[in-house]
């Protein structure tokens, strides 16, 4: 027998929110394939939902070991883009500070990173997939390394 969340509980305002909450990817996002895809097609190679560093509970949208750089795309929401983030209606007192500790743990895990050698590459989602291969290109190949 299925039940109903209990909205109350939830961060969700309702179940039709909640439901499609849940259903957003955590990996894989449509313009994070789009960035794959072109940097593919430069003939750099790389790996997916990697953590660079195994002892740093953090996972990178792709990684060029050879060439140490961690790239991250940024979904506007979950992120807090200043540019397109919108403050949602309901649930304010949750969603503030989720969005304040996902800025928050972006920082430490590019500073964390970096500290260890690491060149980190930040982009939003909305940014045009061309322009954001063409910079990993550069921060790969002007490293002196193919991925």
């Amino acid at each position: 027998m299925s039940r109903e969340p209990d909205v109350v509980s939830s961060w969700a305002s309702t179940p039709a929110i909640r439901k499609t909450m849940l259903g957003n990817r955590s990996r894989d996002t449509a313009p994070e394939l789009l960035v794959r895809q072109a940097v593919h097609a430069m003939g750099l190679r790389y790996r997916v939902a990697y953590r660079p560093e195994p002892a740093l509970r953090r996972t990178a949208d792709l990684v060029f070991t050879r060439a140490r750089v961690a790239v991250f795309i940024d979904g506007c929401y979950w992120h807090g883009c200043p540019e397109h983030y919108i403050e949602p209606k309901r649930n304010v007192d949750y969603w503030r500070p989720k969005i304040a500790r996902n800025r928050a743990r972006d920082e430490e895990t590019t500073e964390a990173l970096t500290e260890r050698g690491w060149r980190v590459l930040r982009f939003w989602s909305h940014e045009d997939p061309a322009a954001v291969a063409l910079q990993i290109r550069h921060a790969v190949i002007g490293n002196g390394l193919d991925g």
